[in-house]
């Protein structure tokens, strides 16, 4: 008996496979070079057979509502809930969770396993990981070797880091002074770290024990940094890469178990990875909100659409959301 979780990001789409014991038996971080649709399709029919046997599916992330209609989504939540579940599943005594996504961060706040609070970042990216892999490509330095680079740092620069064009401003003016990459790449680090808890933690007080997660957690440097910082040890997850998608099975499994789930609406993995997807969209003139409305057609049919404040598209097609 298997659970299936996808979480759609703005860079990359995770996807993580349990059991009904919430072991994880297989998981798939593709980036969206292609576009969602493809790597969604892509990281389906990396699966396998096993999948085809699927009690539930669910999806989170910023396309959650795409990839909720191309699978067959049972649960469709937002990133908080199943980054949330997905952090005291694999540490019950967490007390925070530090996310750093593609374009997004997030903090969460939790007290005996209950999420007591949240904050995400708001306009500024500084520190995500599109923010980083732009800065290591104007450095001519491999993101895998970024963070490497900060550890060898012996006098890391100050560096301007209240947002993002601050932080590459300044970066380029001190690189131009000629100070060696890796203090440069150290006092980016900071910087970002710095930002991160003024605008996205702002301030609040972090609570062990601290989980780190999403795909920086991967880049050592701001590890580093973060932990200097907040002189805390973080914890990284075995699966830190995948939580949202393990949190997203989670939430199915949780509903079957409960028996809340009886029949799923599942796809199976050989329909997903081999059906035919055309998204496109329109916007409705019906009243002043002017709703962007987005439509996705399977195999030249009408399968779903959403947008709509008021619910009038989705009732045409007598669509119900996803439960949570």
């Amino acid at each position: 008996m298997y659970f299936i979780g996808a979480d759609v990001g703005s860079l990359t789409t995770k996807v993580a496979l349990i059991d009904r014991e919430a072991r994880l038996l297989y998981s798939s971080y593709r980036r969206n070079d292609s576009g969602p649709i493809e790597t969604i399709k892509e990281a389906f029919a990396g699966i396998g057979r096993a999948a085809g046997r699927a009690a539930g599916a669910g999806t989170t992330g910023s396309g959650r509502h795409l990839a909720a209609v191309m699978i067959g989504a049972d649960t469709a939540v937002n990133e908080i809930t199943a980054h949330a579940l997905a952090a005291r599943t694999v540490e019950p005594k967490v007390g925070t969770v530090i996310d750093i996504g593609g374009q997004d961060s997030k903090i969460i706040y939790l007290k005996n396993g209950i999420s007591v609070g949240f904050n995400m970042n708001t306009v500024c990216a500084a520190g995500t990981g599109s923010f980083l892999d732009h800065q290591a490509g104007r450095l001519s330095i491999p993101i895998e070797e970024f963070g490497d680079y900060a550890l060898r740092s012996t006098s890391p620069v100050a560096i301007a880091g209240r947002c993002g064009v601050f932080a590459e401003s300044d970066l380029i003016h001190k690189q131009q002074l000629g100070y060696r990459r890796e203090d440069l790449i150290a006092g980016l680090c900071l910087a970002l770290a710095k930002n991160y808890l003024t605008n996205v933690a702002r301030n609040r007080k972090i609570e062990p024990v601290v989980l780190f997660q999403g795909g920086v957690a991967a880049n050592s440097g701001i590890r580093w940094a973060l932990e200097k910082l907040l002189r805390v040890k973080l914890v990284i997850p075995e699966h830190f890469k995948v939580m949202g998608a393990y949190g997203a099975a989670l939430l199915v499994r949780q509903r079957y178990l409960k028996g809340s789930l009886k029949q799923s609406a599942f796809r199976g993995v050989q329909t997903i990875a081999e059906s035919e997807y055309r998204p496109q969209g329109f916007i409705c003139e019906r009243c002043a909100n002017n709703c962007e409305i987005s439509e996705l057609y399977i195999a030249g049919e009408l399968a779903s659409r959403w947008g709509s404040r008021c619910g009038r598209w989705e009732a045409e097609l007598g669509e119900k959301a996803p439960p949570l």
